[in-house]
């Protein structure tokens, strides 16, 4: 009886542990059914939602305005380069007679249009393309106008006005004061967007934290070109001279000191303002001047707008002087297409 009693209880015990391996087997089976069940789902319902919502996709694969495009076209030397994309969000190619749509499009649907594009047109009949974005303002700051090397800086880390400038290799000679910051949503129209504007002399002058700006990804900064005063004539220096003070402008007297003065053999008495005017015979009117007097301050000096021309005559030449205006236009013409940078 002891032996048959113990032997129940071990094929009890047996049958025990043997359940209890069974159900951690199935539990385990079941855990590993289950993840792999999820992550089908998951891809199921992930691929039609980023197929359906583009907006979502990475925003590295999203073109954007003033991106920089890598287009290689297999066996098309003279289309695989890189282009920039437009303000308005297009692409210039040589061979396609209009400027293809690409800002919001994403590098595959591009690549797609140019391919239809290029096949419709009978230019290539099986095209191969790859674009890349080499460049693109959702991660950098673009600078244009009067600065020495107008481009697209990418941004790492806090970045400044002044940081924008240098990497842009500073101004150029004929920079105005002042530069305009543009800042918004890429995409949004021009009264979506705020504009702050530095004034770049007290910038450079204090290096002020106020006015050195901290500069974030997509911002555009527009340095506009100073106005043009010409003087030409009997003068030491004649020449184009920019008017860096946009509030007070220039004088007469401070653009003949840029001229380095008058020469000796200068009519100083008979010296003139030509500026233009829609209005007056030839496009131009002729505002006369009296150095003398001026310099003498017994006349007030008389404020230079943009494209104004100073005009000495020289009363060594009575040709050029009796037809005065029209050799001004003509060297102050020489001078703007020769002498602005």
């Amino acid at each position: 009886m002891r032996f048959r009693w113990h032997g129940q209880i071990r094929f009890s015990l047996c049958l025990l542990v043997l359940n209890i391996s069974l159900a951690l087997c199935n539990g385990a089976n079941a855990q590993s059914t289950s993840t792999a069940i999820g992550s089908s789902k998951a891809q199921s319902t992930d691929v039609p939602t980023a197929l359906k919502n583009p907006s979502e996709l990475d925003s590295d694969s999203i073109i954007s305005p003033d991106d920089v495009l890598e287009v290689y076209v297999m066996d098309v030397a003279e289309l695989s380069r890189q282009y920039r994309v437009s303000p308005s969000g297009t692409v210039e190619l040589p061979l396609l007679p209009t400027p293809l749509p690409a800002a919001g499009m994403t590098l595959n649907h591009f690549s797609d249009a140019l391919g239809k594009q290029l096949h419709d047109k009978g230019l290539v009949m099986d095209p191969h393309i790859v674009v890349t974005i080499v460049s693109s303002r959702l991660k950098s700051v673009a600078i244009t106008g009067a600065v020495k090397m107008p481009q697209i800086y990418p941004i790492f880390g806090r970045t400044t006005l002044l940081d924008v400038l240098s990497q842009a290799q500073g101004l150029s000679d004929d920079a105005g004061n002042v530069a305009m910051i543009s800042r918004g949503k890429l995409g949004e129209q021009a009264t979506g967007q705020t504009i702050q504007t530095v004034n770049l002399k007290k910038l450079l002058q204090t290096a002020s934290s106020t006015d050195n700006v901290e500069m974030y990804p997509g911002d555009r900064v527009t340095v506009p070109r100073a106005g043009i005063v010409y003087v030409v004539g009997a003068v030491n220096k004649p020449g184009g001279f920019p008017i860096k003070e946009a509030d007070d402008g220039m004088t007469v007297l401070q653009a003949l000191a840029m001229a380095e003065d008058a020469k000796s053999t200068a009519v100083r008495n008979k010296s003139m303002i030509i500026r233009a005017d829609s209005s007056a015979p030839g496009g131009h009117k002729q505002i006369p001047l009296n150095l003398n007097l001026i310099l003498a301050a017994k006349e007030a000096d008389p404020l230079l707008r943009a494209d104004d021309i100073l005009f000495v005559p020289d009363s060594t030449a009575k040709k050029a002087f009796r037809r005065g205006a029209e050799a001004a236009l003509q060297a102050a013409t020489y001078l703007a297409i020769y002498a602005r940078p």
